[in-house]
């Protein structure tokens, strides 16, 4: 029975070395500081609107002020996204 050729494996060469990365980070102090008020500001917004019975803080919008309140709410959850 004739002997099956025998493969020769190329040698083994480590991939080129990669040079660091320069990491671009960005001053991101301002996150905390607006994501808090604009939690404040909206609770603070809805409270305002209940012991006023509803005559604070903008009397024309009635029951649209809730909405308000949770809109600051929520763009203070938005601006959390950007929290590193």
């Amino acid at each position: 029975m004739p002997k099956s050729r025998i493969r020769k494996k190329a040698d083994y060469t480590p991939p080129p070395s990669k040079q660091a990365a320069s990491i671009k980070l960005t001053n991101r102090s301002w996150v905390a500081p607006v994501m808090l008020a604009m939690f404040i500001i909206g609770l603070a917004w809805i409270v305002v609107f209940y012991v006023t019975d509803g005559s604070l803080p903008i009397d024309s919008l009635g029951n649209w002020n809730i909405v308000v309140g949770f809109g600051f709410i929520a763009a203070g959850f938005g601006v959390s996204t950007q929290w590193k």
